[in-house]
């Protein structure tokens, strides 16, 4: 139940043509305290709820708990989040041994597209993609929790 996870950003839409799969992901959170992150999401026609713990190690790993429940049950849920809905597109990706998870966010957080990649051990190497850019596995204001908060619309660029 631990996730080691490391996130980059993207600097071309070329990650479109490799995709094997495309998922419309609607996601709220039922608490952001980082220590105890409880998310609620709608996956195309399934609904999933999430707890994740507090990142270690520069945010490369932490717990992670997830339950599948109904897509209504979902819905219901949603309107119990704190505010701040997160809406994207996610592209699934193969290189290698690894599946490449990559985000194009919509409303408030539109323009904004973060690849992630789900490893064994926190050594493990893996094929990097021409599209894979600059690294932000631990940086707090990629965490979707913190987009639901402060919007990449917000930020100055």
């Amino acid at each position: 139940m631990i996730e080691i996870e490391r996130k980059f950003l993207v600097t071309s839409e070329a990650f479109k043509d490799e995709a094997f799969k495309t998922i419309r992901i609607v996601q709220g959170f039922l608490n952001r305290d980082p220590v105890r992150t409880v998310r609620v999401r709608i996956k195309d026609d399934e609904g999933v709820l999430t707890v994740k713990g507090l990142s270690s190690n520069g945010g490369l790993s932490r717990f992670e708990w997830e339950k599948s429940i109904t897509k209504n049950e979902a819905k219901a849920l949603l309107e119990f989040c704190e505010k701040g809905v997160i809406d994207k597109l996610r592209y699934e990706i193969k290189k290698g041994k690894h599946v490449f998870e990559v985000d194009e966010f919509y409303g408030d957080n539109e323009g904004l597209v973060i690849a992630e990649i789900e490893l064994e051990t926190e050594e493990e190497s893996f094929e990097t993609p021409e599209w894979l850019g600059e690294e932000v596995t631990g940086d707090i204001k990629y965490y979707n929790s913190q987009l639901s908060k402060e919007p990449y619309i917000t930020w100055k660029h």
